[in-house]
């Protein structure tokens, strides 16, 4: 929040003229090389300290069960050691994974996302709706999960994996980077949505809707079976001890949170439209362009800078929907994970679960 207050303070005062929003648009592709630089360092930095982890050391440190394979590029690339913790002067010690799990990830999203929203007025005079519904959306997506922290503390990248180059890039550079495109496109090409907006506000409240009730759901089961609110759910107790609900959200799909959370990420898709624009430079302005189509003439790259569709038009949706793809396959890739490991947890248990609610993420097709 203190960020989020500082940022705000300076775009009162300057507007698109702050010196944070023109930096990070003229600096975007050296600061995504410094974090990848930065990520690939601190990977081997947990890497070779991971080594001094030893069984019943005082300060708790244990290795991750995925992480000692013994080739080393793998260990350095999936994380040795599960929680790596330093400390630093007058901070209290750090988990560097919880940590790096929100906030430079998090963060930095949205203060990407803000950067181009703020290019954007600066290069037309106005900000667009799909502009302020990209932004917006990705900031409560955001701010809801910083505000419920504690719920990443059971997930499977705080409970299972190690802490490696997959997560430093992951949360250093693909992150921030790859989920800020959206934003990064309608800088330069913006798209009024009219009533189409609705369609997006619509996936976003569907998706919504479904994440956080699932996961308040098993969250209060988890911490009190007993609470009025989930008492009537049915479950299997399993040999371990550990209950599994066969009803309720939980009795829909094995991960119905998963497909609230793919949900959620058409709408920060949906507003850039048939994506894909050409830029062209003219001395004199034409009264048409070669496709009939409306120019973008506030670009600020030359005084008779346009941005139009022409034969681009559609093309650019390879890369601002590449999120809706990668991020399905980041979720059924993290259910097979989290099966694998449930299989090997509950045995016998998790069969007979699996026969009670057979969909693991969409109900009635996967």
């Amino acid at each position: 929040m203190t960020i989020m207050a500082i940022l705000a303070a300076g775009t009162i005062a300057q507007g698109p003229e702050f010196i944070v929003w023109k930096f990070v648009y003229e600096n975007h592709v050296a600061l995504f090389t410094s974090n990848v630089i930065i990520s690939f360092l601190l990977a081997v930095f947990v890497y070779i300290r991971s080594f001094g982890v030893k069984q019943g050391n005082a300060e708790k440190r244990e290795l991750a069960a995925g992480g000692n394979s013994g080739n080393f590029i793998y260990d350095w690339f999936i994380g040795r050691e599960l929680n790596p913790r330093v400390k630093l002067p007058f901070i209290p010690e750090i988990d560097i994974k919880v940590w790096m799990e929100l906030r430079p990830g998090f963060i930095g999203w949205i203060v990407l996302d803000c950067a181009m929203a703020m290019r954007q007025y600066k290069n037309y005079g106005y900000v667009t709706d799909s502009m302020l519904i990209t932004v917006i959306s990705q900031s409560f997506y955001v701010l809801e999960a910083l505000y419920m922290e504690p719920a990443i503390l059971t997930t499977i990248d705080i409970v299972t994996d190690g802490f490696g180059f997959m997560l430093s890039f992951g949360d250093l550079a693909w992150l921030p980077f790859t989920y800020s495109l959206q934003a990064r496109y309608l800088a330069v090409y913006p798209v009024n949505l009219g009533p189409w907006a609705l369609l997006t506000f619509g996936a976003l409240g569907t998706g919504y809707t479904i994440y956080r009730r699932s996961n308040n759901e098993k969250n209060r089961f988890r911490t009190n079976p007993n609470d009025p609110a989930v008492a009537h759910l049915k479950y299997i107790e399993t040999k371990s001890g550990s209950k599994l609900l066969v009803s309720g959200w939980w009795g829909t799909a094995r991960h119905i949170n998963y497909l609230g959370d793919w949900i959620m990420s058409w709408a920060y898709c949906l507003p850039t439209g048939l994506a894909g624009y050409q830029i062209a430079k003219h001395t004199v302005m034409p009264m048409s362009l070669p496709d009939g189509s409306k120019a973008m003439t506030g670009l600020q790259d030359g005084p008779m800078t346009i941005a139009y569709p022409g034969d681009a038009k559609g093309w650019g949706m390879i890369v601002t929907y590449f999120f809706m793809l990668y991020f399905a396959v980041l979720l059924i890739h993290r259910e097979s994970r989290d099966e694998a490991k449930c299989r090997a947890k509950y045995g016998k248990d998790w069969e007979e679960y699996r026969k009670k609610v057979p969909w693991r993420i969409v109900p009635y097709v996967y």
